[in-house]
């Protein structure tokens, strides 16, 4: 009985959610590369190999320099909402509505498409100097409005939730790690923030940083407004306070407690997932060009038939599930990328190794038109 207490039903639905983010988000950010792939076909007769890298300008790809100066810049913006949260928390708190607002039309859009298919064509409607855009695309932004606007009124958390799904998803899709130096540069800088602001901070500011920045709630924008131009103690003032969609909660079956998990736990390891999906995709097509057999003799060919993505993401559950069992044993708040990263990364690389790819994977493959040459002819 003691072990079925470490985990609750709180806890399975944040196994279950942060995973299903992670996969969607990296086929999501897959059919992306199809799509733009299929555009440069159209657009040019010359044939190319499998390019990894979007050309769409709305993808970003993480480079070296980034990826060490990220942990810095989130320890920077993490003390500014710890000393200065109350000047704040108006403005960020609109940002991100407006930045969840985006997301969850994008995480919309499939089903929206699914749906005016039938009744309506793909043709894109003008709006003038704001854009044009399909039906669908008006549909999913409409329906993300009226989620957004429904949480700014209620506070509700459940709502909280699906605006912080659709943040996780399109950071996953709309993000790219080039290579898994970059992977490794990334993960472990953020390995090493998470850890320092969990553990160590409360010996430097007398609080935990990054529970306190994380769970404390920002004024209502509505509130703050009929503050501001005096609308009388009765306009918008009864609306609740909001904590801000940075993360995924879920009560408990008793409501005694939530279990929390910030989005980064779930996007840092899902850009990971993305990497090693688009690899496996990179390798399959390359091996099926090729008509070659792939992976050193010494190999076993059950090895072989192991993706990447499979082995990533087990290791993905089971580093949540020892954060999880750990937040339970030691009864505080556990960086979770401590047991993440390590449980990712190690069997990656060790498969990797394995496999003979890890200097190709280390080394940009989607990039290197060289070394892509010299994998097809082998």
């Amino acid at each position: 009985s003691r072990a079925y207490s470490l985990v609750d039903s709180s806890q399975v639905s944040t196994f279950l959610i942060s995973i299903l983010l992670i996969v969607y988000g990296s086929f999501r950010s897959l059919n992306m590369d199809f799509e733009n792939q299929d555009k440069e076909k159209d657009s040019s007769s010359a044939a190319g190999s499998f390019n990894g890298n979007s050309t769409n300008n709305s993808i970003q790809t993480i480079d070296s320099t980034q990826a060490l100066f990220l942990p810095i810049g989130a320890s920077v913006s993490l003390l500014v909402m710890f000393f200065f949260f109350d000047s704040v928390q108006v403005v960020f708190t609109i940002c991100t509505a407006v930045l969840a607002t985006i997301a969850f039309a994008f995480l919309l859009l499939p089903m929206c498409q699914y749906l005016t298919r039938p009744c309506s064509p793909q043709n894109k409607i003008s709006f003038g100097c704001c854009g044009r855009f399909t039906a669908a695309e008006l549909l999913s932004f409409s329906l993300s409005v009226m989620l957004v606007l429904i949480w700014v009124l209620t506070g509700h958390w459940l709502l909280m939730d699906a605006l912080a799904m659709g943040l996780c998803v399109a950071m996953i899709a709309f993000v790219r790690l080039p290579s898994l130096k970059v992977s490794c540069l990334l993960l472990s800088g953020l390995l090493i923030y998470d850890v320092f602001w969990v553990f160590f901070s409360a010996y430097i500011f007398n609080s935990n940083v990054m529970v306190k920045v994380a769970t404390q709630p920002a004024d209502n924008p509505l509130d703050v407004l009929s503050r501001k131009l005096h609308l009388g103690p009765n306009v918008g003032r009864d609306v609740p306070r909001l904590s801000l969609p940075g993360k995924l909660v879920f009560p408990s079956s008793t409501g005694s407690h939530f279990s929390m998990l910030g989005i980064g736990d779930i996007v840092m390891p899902g850009l990971l997932l993305c990497f090693v999906l688009r690899y496996d995709n990179y390798k399959k097509q390359a091996n099926s060009d090729s008509c070659s057999a792939p992976g050193p003799g010494n190999i076993s060919g059950r090895m072989q038939k192991v993706s990447y993505f499979h082995c990533t993401l087990i290791g993905y559950f089971v580093g949540l599930l020892t954060a999880t069992v750990a937040s339970r044993i030691h009864r505080a708040a556990q960086p979770a990328l401590l047991y993440l990263v390590p449980f990712t990364l190690l069997p990656l690389l060790t498969m990797a190794y394995l496999k003979g790819d890890l200097r190709r994977m280390w080394s940009e493959p989607f990039h290197s038109k060289s070394s892509s040459s010299r994998f097809l002819e082998v």
